[in-house]
């Protein structure tokens, strides 16, 4: 009781206008909240009262200057007044084995503070606000509390706001409309040129200073709007995607939590590739027995390859392909179902040009297993007739592997909630998913790990009908649309060629040289691979054996170099074994490759290079095998739009 006497003493009459603050377990008063520091003590996060606000910096650099916070809700004025009601901290450190991933552990490792608020003045409304400090990142989230006399609410608007000093370099992607498929480029601007009529997707990548790096995203998005950003004067704000009916942005009923607001940060956009902050926020898998789900490499029928071709012939020579190649799956894509913009369109009745009971057998035969593509209107029209389940055990009886749907793209309250329903109904089925047209991701493949992979991603296919797919595209979405989660890009397009050499044409060709195609399945992560080209292209074709061995899930992965739209390098292990990925934009690019990473012993390096002689067809390979220890370094020659693909296995395994 003394310390709290002395403590009134000393504020006096200050403590009229200050702010109650009720320590966990002490009862003692304060006036201002403290800081809140990630474990290493490089990340500070401030919370403010009136209003309430935060700020974040970085290595002693402010990342986000003072910027507000709140929710405004129907029908009630905006929060007033806010009395500190509760405050408690706590630290958590513990490490998780993920289902898959791109590292076989994840250590979650942060500082937390609940801070609870009450309106200082009548209706007297509560709300928290919980944060978190990673040595990577920050994190926060809103949680409306059951109220007196409340059980509904409908958001409004959200006040969240991101406030980056000095102007800095972004790279973001915009919309004119809230409902689309998050399928664009990432041009690099300065963030005063971002337009208040654009609807800013997420992530953004910020170069705040040459050695700092800030990325907003979300994470745990679960019964709320997607967010998206909206420029003003002062920066960037919340803007959540409007629900259909009109009413509002997101309702639903107390005690009610919002998405976390994420901050990811770090000295290079590497580490932000390597960060694991989505994953450590989200709720872990809910799929008790997940033996089932098992991440691979899939042929693609012959959509993307040459005109579109869905008959028994074509299939088989597909799944003959995948099983060749030692890949469990093969998509067979639209039209197996026939029109699927017929009314009667039935995803349980496959079209009468395929014998369907032969193909599934062909396949088994063959080790292999079906995916099927869907049309998100005939899965919805089968979940609100009560027939989806009954479809999934369909294709659970058949022996299905999984089902890729497309075309939802939207991010409202209702889709989101959508496709947890789907996913949960996937899985009591023993199928995994893949959904295109597909809004960013959040983390529900933490939750629910037979979501293996999603597009929201401008991707390989858009060689089919664009020219959109440049060598600055390719080198800027590992830095931006892959820091959250694993993204469908489809790649392993072997008619490659040079920017000024390709061409729209039909079959597709691919931006980039061969050598780049084959990193790309190191550098681009997606547990499920979908290798995009036709089995006339890749048969006898040098880079097939790269091919063969590459895995789609890791145990450790490693950012050695990389700078925004201009080349990267990736290393990623996978048991004793070790992967890496070089590429490069339109500047040809030299790395000396240190191989310390590869650890004790003798190693057999397998090679897949740029050639040396600059004439050379895009197509072509300059492929080698030595042997290497740790202590030597290789140089990685890339020409523009090159690349490099590399394994490296111990010498002893042979």
């Amino acid at each position: 009781m003394n310390a709290e006497k002395n403590f009134r003493a000393a504020i006096g009459l200050v403590l009229l206008a200050a702010v109650v603050l009720i320590a966990e377990g002490t009862g003692a008063l304060a006036a201002e909240l403290p800081a809140l520091k990630s474990p290493d003590g490089d990340v500070t996060v401030q919370i403010h009262r009136s209003p309430l606000s935060y700020s974040v910096v970085f290595h002693g650099v402010t990342v986000i200057a003072d910027s507000p916070l709140g929710l405004d809700l129907k029908d009630q004025p905006p929060y007033g007044e806010m009395d500190l009601a509760d405050q408690k901290q706590s630290s958590v450190d513990i490490t998780a084995t993920p289902v898959w991933g791109k590292t076989s552990s994840i250590r979650n490792h942060y500082n937390e503070m609940t801070v609870s608020f009450a309106e200082h003045a009548a209706p007297g409304r509560k709300l928290d606000l919980i944060v978190r400090a990673y040595d990577d990142g920050v994190a926060l989230r809103y949680n409306l509390p059951a109220q007196n006399g409340s059980t509904d609410f409908v958001v409004t608007r959200e006040r969240t706001a991101f406030y980056m000093p000095d102007d800095p370099v972004v790279w973001a992607t915009s919309y004119a409309a809230f409902h689309h498929s998050s399928e664009q480029h990432y041009p690099r601007v300065q963030l005063s040129d971002l337009t208040s009529s654009s609807i800013v997707g997420l992530p953004l990548l910020a170069q705040i200073r040459p050695d700092v790096y800030a990325a907003i995203a979300e994470a745990d998005l679960t019964d709320w709007a997607g967010m998206s950003l909206m420029p003003t004067n002062s920066g960037l704000v919340a803007n959540l995607s409007p629900r259909l009916d009109g009413n509002g942005l997101v309702m639903g009923k107390l005690p009610h939590a919002s998405p976390w607001r994420v901050i990811m940060l770090g000295t290079t956009p590497g580490a932000l590739i390597e960060s694991s902050l989505i994953e450590n926020l989200n709720p872990p898998s809910a799929i008790e027995d997940a033996s089932w789900i098992k991440p691979g490499m899939m042929a693609w029928d012959h959509w993307w390859s040459g005109d579109t071709k869905v008959d028994n012939d074509t299939i088989k020579d597909y799944i003959r392909f995948a099983s060749e190649m030692g890949f469990p799956y093969q998509l067979i894509d639209w039209q197996w179902y026939g029109d699927f913009n017929e009314p009667t369109a039935d995803i349980t009745k496959p079209a009468p040009q395929l014998d369907w009971p032969a193909l599934l057998q062909f396949a088994k035969e063959h080790h292999v297993r079906e995916w099927v593509w869907l049309h998100s209107n005939n899965v919805n029209r089968a979940l609100v007739e009560g027939k989806l389940d009954a479809a999934f055990a369909v294709y659970e009886k058949w022996g299905l592997a999984g089902v890729k749907i497309d075309f939802m793209d939207s991010d409202d309250q209702a889709m989101v909630n959508w496709y947890i329903r789907v996913v949960q109904l996937a899985a009591a089925h023993h199928l995994m998913v893949d959904f295109h047209g597909a809004f960013k991701p959040t983390g529900l493949r933490v939750t629910y790990p037979n979501l293996l992979t999603r597009e929201g991603v401008l991707g390989n296919e858009y060689n089919k009908f664009s020219n959109r797919v440049t060598p600055t595209h390719k080198l800027t979405i590992p830095f931006t649309r892959m820091l959250v989660g694993p993204m469908d890009y489809t790649p392993g397009g072997f008619l490659n060629r040079s920017p000024s050499e390709w061409k729209q044409t039909t079959p597709t060709e691919v931006m980039g040289s061969r050598a780049q195609e084959l990193a790309l399945f190191v550098v681009y992560w997606s547990p499920l691979t979908c290798v995009t080209d036709d089995p006339a292209h890749y048969r006898g074709q040098a880079g097939l054996d790269f091919l063969r061995e590459v895995p789609t899930v890791w145990d450790e992965t490693t950012v050695l170099d990389g700078a925004v739209g201009e080349h990267i390098v990736v290393a990623r292990r996978k048991g004793d074994r070790w992967f890496v990925g070089g590429m490069t934009g339109d500047q040809p690019y030299a790395y000396r490759l240190p191989l310390k990473f590869l650890g004790s012993g003798a190693f057999t390096a397998h090679l897949f290079l740029d050639p040396k002689k600059p004439d050379a067809s895009y197509e072509a390979l300059d492929q080698s095998v030595r042997t290497v220890t740790a202590a030597d370094t290789l140089t990685l020659d890339m020409r523009p739009a090159g690349g490099a693909a590399l394994y490296f296995e111990p010498t002893e395994a042979h």
